[in-house]
């Protein structure tokens, strides 16, 4: 098969390396529009899960992942002039740029052509291949020629935010909650390397505005966030790339659905097919499990229309409750004020339960109270089934060695109309 991947991103890559595995006679090229190694973007963050998954399907390339991750499981939060701490599922990070390198020094080692500075502005039809991959992110350009076709759905976020870098390296995950005179703003923070961590600044739109960062050049931008961060950033310098006109790059988020995934040759991948909210963390995941997912289909289903429905069901079926999860987290920050009067521990709970289709019906300190009590009851339900088979076998074992010890009963006398022995 000829394939054209287009966009030299994590879900482009990966899919080529697993059909290079499966089948080293593909034809396959990459093209990036980007220069190699030019990469925006900071750290990305991933759970254990996906590293069982990568060491599945491709050994090297995970063992290269987890070697250059950076990994934490507590989470710390900075609510005005407090902070709580919560121990948590592990999580990983990695730079985006070392991981793009990973995946494309794996994928050229096993005869995967990539191609860099090659802006894509022809129809799929160009590439004369069997199959085109448009991975070119949420604003893909092969996505767009037809998106009336693909039904393209793209709705904008209410609060604005901005990606950022740090040289403060966070022991834990953490988030940062401000207020102003203009109301909240806040951060995530995470450690991705010995020496990065990744920052992400959000806020409502009236906050932005109020202070001053609609106006505000890029570097201005960064002074009055590391002010406002002091504390968690521990005096560490805020790190951008500024607009081509000095701005700061601040944006609305956008969620790409879409109404079918594949036209003829041409599939979607990735950020092209779908997007979830940042805060979530699940954007490279989702990437990679679709690389996995359309490798799969296509090698174990003959026929190229039928391999690109599967693929397309078996995501959009697997997507739903993250796709979810990822609607109420960011419909959580966008109301931030409503549970920002609860004591840290509580508020740093419920940040914990944002997913939850609940939470925004319930007043919050009610809420709070109700899975406290569900949890304790939990957690008496988990105790009773991991203590119940061990006491049955103690009792058991004691009543088998209290058999043992005890002296055998003599027969009875035999009398008239008695027992006449046993």
């Amino acid at each position: 098969m000829k394939v054209a991947c287009v966009g030299g991103g994590p879900a482009g890559l990966y899919f080529s390396i697993l059909m290079k595995l499966r089948d080293p006679s593909h034809d396959i090229t990459v093209y990036e529009r980007d220069p190699a190694g030019s990469t925006y973007g900071w750290g990305v963050t991933y759970w254990a899960g996906l590293l069982d998954r990568l060491h599945r399907h491709d050994p090297v390339s995970a063992r290269a992942v987890a070697e250059n991750s950076v990994r934490w499981s507590d989470g710390v939060a900075y609510v005005r002039d407090r902070s709580t701490a919560h121990h948590g599922d592990q999580g990983f990070g990695i730079g985006r740029h070392t991981l793009l390198d990973i995946l494309a020094q794996r994928a050229h080692s096993l005869g995967v052509r990539i191609e860099f500075q090659q802006p894509v502005t022809e129809p799929a039809e160009r590439f004369r291949a069997d199959l085109v991959v448009a991975g070119d992110g949420a604003s893909s350009g092969l996505r767009g020629r037809h998106a009336t076709h693909f039904g393209t759905d793209i709705t904008t976020g209410h609060n604005k935010f901005i990606w950022l870098g740090t040289t403060k390296v966070f022991d834990a995950f953490t988030f940062a909650f401000v207020e102003t005179a203009h109301g909240w703003i806040w951060c995530y923070g995470y450690r991705y390397s010995a020496t990065h961590s990744t920052c992400v600044v959000e806020c409502s739109p009236a906050t932005w505005t109020g202070l001053g960062l609609d106006r505000g050049s890029h570097a201005e931008n960064l002074t009055v966030l590391q002010r406002l961060f002091a504390e968690p950033l521990d005096g560490h310098p805020l790190i951008g790339r500024a607009q081509a006109d000095g701005s700061a790059r601040w944006l609305n988020f956008r969620t790409v659905t879409n109404r079918t995934w594949y036209r003829d040759n041409l599939v979607l991948l990735g950020d092209a097919a779908h997007t979830t909210h940042y805060s979530i963390g699940a954007g490279t995941t989702l990437a990679l499990e679709d690389a996995i997912a359309l490798a799969a289909a296509l090698h174990e289903r003959p026929g190229l229309q039928p391999a690109l429905a599967r693929y397309e069901r078996q995501r959009r079926t697997a997507l739903v409750p993250t796709q979810s999860a990822a609607r109420y987290s960011a419909r959580w920050y966008e109301n931030l004020p409503r549970y920002m009067d609860l004591a840290p521990p509580e508020m740093f709970a419920l940040l914990g339960q944002r997913h939850s289709p609940l939470l925004p019906h319930i007043p919050p300190r009610l809420y709070y109270r109700i899975d406290r009590a569900a949890g304790r009851l939990e957690t008496l339900r988990r105790l009773k089934r991991w203590l119940g088979p061990r006491l049955a076998r103690t009792v058991s074992g004691v009543n088998r060695g209290t058999d043992r010890r005890r002296s055998p009963r003599p027969d009875p006398p035999h009398t008239p109309g008695g027992p006449s022995g046993r």
